[in-house]
């Protein structure tokens, strides 16, 4: 029996070690250890970037997520412009009726011209009103006319680019300040000057940002209106005027005069070649065959 026990004893051993040599195996192969004793969990999803905007605010998938006036709207950019062709019968009444509905409307003229001769037949006037009156300032040239021959219209929605600016505005402003940081913290000559340029050329940027942003601003408030004016023809062609036909006559009374008074200057001062060709023609003609026919008597 003591025999069989200091048999069983050793073998129940090397089978107890052979087990938990496996166990702690198939340990280390499940559950490799990471560099700092744990094991990363997965990586949470890049946070949106958020656009504000005056109204609404945007995010990185240009998706609109709020509205600050708590509806889903955004104040739209719209520029809108109109091109019309008017037939009036004075030009520059009309002209004066166009700056007076531009004034009415708190607009402002841009530029006008007027153009013919004897009279005024052709004009040009260009016109900015407020977007929100611009059908109104149509209707009211459309009564100023007697014949509208041609009319247009045109818009164009310019608010991403708005939004868009406003966003480079707000990164630029912030790099800016970020250099004026640098530039409190910068001690060496050489540092300061190469701040002072990387701001330099970061306020230029912000200046022509604010620039366009204040053009889409006032191109999309008041609306550009172009008008043509042209004077009606008279039926039957142009008006009979008799002191108009009186002038003209008596024009070309002068103007007769002046060519006879040429013609006989010329006659004058070549006189002395005239005398000498009617001469010579006169003899030819005339005395030289009385000569031939006297020495035949």
């Amino acid at each position: 029996m003591n025999k069989v026990l200091k048999i069983l004893i050793p073998v129940l051993l090397i089978l107890a070690l052979l087990s938990v040599a496996g166990c702690a195996r198939q340990a280390s192969e499940t559950s490799v250890p990471y560099p700092g004793g744990h094991v990363p969990t997965s990586a949470p999803p890049p946070a949106p970037v958020i656009l504000e905007s005056k109204g609404a605010t945007y995010d990185s998938t240009s998706r609109l997520v709020s509205s600050d006036s708590g509806g889903g709207e955004i104040d739209r950019k719209i520029v809108k412009n109109g091109y019309m062709t008017l037939e009036v019968n004075d030009i520059a009444a009309a002209i004066n009726g166009i700056t007076a509905i531009a004034n009415g409307l708190n607009g402002y003229v841009v530029s006008s011209s007027q153009r013919g001769y004897p009279d005024v037949t052709y004009g040009q006037i260009s016109i900015r009103v407020p977007s929100d009156t611009f059908d109104e300032a149509l209707n009211q040239l459309r009564k100023l006319a007697v014949n509208v021959p041609s009319e247009s219209t045109n818009s164009q929605d310019v608010t991403q680019e708005y939004t868009d600016l406003q966003a480079q505005l707000r990164n630029l402003e912030a790099t800016e300040a970020q250099y004026l940081q640098i530039l409190q913290k910068a001690e060496k000559v050489e540092d300061i000057l190469a701040v002072q340029r990387e701001l330099s050329n970061v306020r230029g940027q912000i200046e022509q940002i604010k620039g366009r942003i204040l053009y889409i601003e006032r191109t999309s408030d008041m609306a550009l209106i172009d008008v043509n004016l042209q004077k009606v023809k008279p039926i039957g062609g142009t008006a009979w005027n008799a002191l108009e036909t009186l002038k003209s006559a008596a024009r070309g009374l002068v103007s007769f005069g002046k060519a006879l008074a040429d013609v006989l200057i010329w006659l004058v001062i070549f006189s002395p070649v005239w005398i000498i060709i009617l001469v010579v023609v006169l003899y030819f003609v005339k005395w030289r065959p009385r000569r031939a026919k006297a020495s035949k008597k």
